[in-house]
C-alpha cells in the first residue's frame, strides 16, 4: 500500500501545478489577443520573439564560418579538377583540354570576383544626420527616415537600400549595392557545377560504375576457364606474355584509394550545389523580371490580394517590362556593354543613389527611360511603350 498512498501524495502536489500552468496559458492568450489591435499573427510574433532573437543574434556571429564553408568547399572541388580532371583529358585530346582550361578559369574568375565583392560590399545605408526628401516613413527600430524600398534588417540592426534578404553565406545583406554582385555569383556558380558535371561525366562514370571496390575476377584453378565480370564463362587457351612495348603502349595508372573517394565527394557536392543554388538562381531571376525583391515579393503578393477584393489591379511600380528590369538591374547605362561588363569582372556602380527611385507612375517619366534606351543602345521599340503605356497610366490617374 506504500505505492498507493505515494502515488496520492504525488498528484496532489502534480494537481495544482498543472492547474496554475493552465491558467498562466489562458491568462497570456486573452492579454495576447484583448482587442483587434492584437490578433493570432500578433501572437505568433511574441511567441516566436525567441526564435528571432536566436537567429539575429548568432547569424552574424556564424556568419564568418559559412563564409571559409564556402571557400573551402570550392577550393577543393577546383583541387580535385586540377588532380583528375585536367590530366585525363590532355591525354585523351589536347586541344580539347586547353579549351576546358580556359573555360573553367573564365568561370572560376568570375565566381571569385563576384563572391568577394558580394561579402565585401556594404549594401548601402541612408545618410545619417541628413534630411532625406525621398522618405516615405519612420524606421520604427532605427527612429530615422526610410526612403523608398529600403528595409530594416534585424541582423545588421540597421536599415539597408533595397533590402532583398540577410544572406549568412555571404554574412552580408543584399541590397542595393551588392544585389548584382550575389546575382551573378549564383549565376557563375551554378554554370561552373555544370561544367564540372559535364566535364567529368566519363570520369564519374569510369571509376564509380564500372569499377568495384577492391574486387579482383574470381578464377577456377584447375580448370581451363576463367569468370568476368559479365558472368561469362572465358576459356584459358594458354599463358599470355606481355613484353615491354606492350607495356609501354599501355600505361597502367597505379591505382590510388582516394581517387574514387575523391570523384564521389566532387558528385555529391555539384549535384547539391546544383539543385539547391539552382533552384535559388531561378527564383532570383524571375523576381528580377517582374522588377521586385523578395521583400517586395511578398507586399506585392499582400497589395494584389487586397486590391483584388476592390475590384482593382495592382501593378508593381518599378516594374518596367522584363528586358528594362534586366538592363536597370545589371547597370547597362552609360554606353556599357554586356560583353565587357557581365561576362567579365566589372566593378561598375547601379543605377541611380539608391534613395529615390522613378515609377511607372511618372508623368515625366517618359524622358528619361528614353534616354536610358539610347545610352544603353537597346534596340527596342520604344514610341510605342512612351505612347500607349505612359498614356494609359496618367490617364488612370
Amino acid at each position: 500500500m506504500a505505492w498507493y498512498w505515494r502515488t496520492l501524495r504525488f498528484g496532489k502536489y502534480l494537481c495544482p501545478f498543472i492547474r496554475n500552468f493552465y491558467l498562466k496559458c489562458r491568462i497570456t492568450y486573452l492579454s495576447l489577443t484583448y482587442n483587434h489591435f492584437m490578433d493570432a499573427s500578433y501572437m505568433a510574433d511574441v511567441c516566436m520573439g525567441p526564435m528571432f532573437w536566436f537567429v539575429d543574434t548568432f547569424t552574424h556571429a556564424i556568419g564568418n564560418l559559412l563564409v571559409g564553408a564556402v571557400i573551402s568547399l570550392t577550393a577543393s572541388v577546383v583541387l580535385i579538377a586540377y588532380w583528375i580532371g585536367i590530366p585525363f583529358w590532355w591525354k585523351k585530346n589536347q586541344y580539347t583540354c586547353i579549351f576546358l582550361i580556359t573555360l573553367g578559369h573564365w568561370l572560376l574568375l568570375n565566381i571569385c570576383f563576384h563572391y568577394y565583392m558580394a561579402c565585401t560590399t556594404h549594401p548601402g545605408f541612408p545618410p545619417e544626420g541628413e534630411l532625406i526628401t525621398e522618405a516615405v516613413s519612420i524606421c520604427k527600430k532605427c527612429i530615422a527616415p526610410k526612403p523608398p524600398r529600403t528595409h530594416h534588417c534585424s541582423v545588421c540592426n540597421r536599415c539597408i537600400l533595397k533590402m532583398d534578404h540577410h544572406c549568412p553565406w555571404l554574412n552580408n545583406c543584399v541590397g542595393y549595392r551588392n544585389h548584382r554582385y550575389f546575382f551573378l555569383y549564383m549565376a557563375y556558380m551554378v554554370m561552373g557545377v555544370i561544367y564540372v558535371i559535364f566535364a567529368g561525366w566519363e570520369i564519374a562514370y569510369n571509376s564509380i560504375m564500372l569499377i568495384t571496390e577492391e574486387c579482383d575476377e574470381p578464377e577456377l584453378e584447375g580448370h581451363s576457364v576463367k569468370i568476368n565480370k559479365t558472368g561469362a564463362l572465358i576459356p584459358v587457351t594458354g599463358t599470355v606474355i606481355l613484353d615491354s612495348s606492350f607495356l609501354e603502349e599501355h600505361e597502367l595508372e597505379p591505382a590510388n584509394p582516394y581517387r574514387r573517394k575523391a570523384i564521389i565527394y566532387m558528385a555529391l557536392i555539384n549535384l547539391g550545389v546544383l539543385f539547391a543554388l539552382g533552384a535559388l538562381t531561378t527564383w532570383h531571376a524571375l523576381l528580377i523580371t517582374r522588377g521586385e525583391t523578395s521583400i517586395e515579393a511578398n507586399i506585392n503578393k499582400a497589395e494584389t490580394l487586397r486590391l483584388e477584393e476592390q475590384g482593382k489591379i495592382y501593378r508593381n511600380p518599378y516594374d518596367f517590362g522584363p528586358k528594362m528590369n534586366w538592363v536597370l538591374f545589371l547597370g547597362l547605362t552609360e554606353r556599357r556593354s554586356f560583353w565587357r561588363h557581365i561576362l567579365l569582372p566589372s566593378g561598375h556602380e547601379p543605377i541611380g543613389d539608391g534613395l529615390s527611385w522613378s515609377t511607372v507612375h511618372d508623368e515625366q517619366k517618359s524622358i528619361p527611360v528614353e534616354e536610358m534606351f539610347k545610352t544603353c543602345n537597346v534596340k527596342t521599340k520604344f514610341e510605342s511603350y512612351s505612347k500607349n503605356n505612359v498614356e494609359e497610366v496618367i490617364l488612370d490617374k
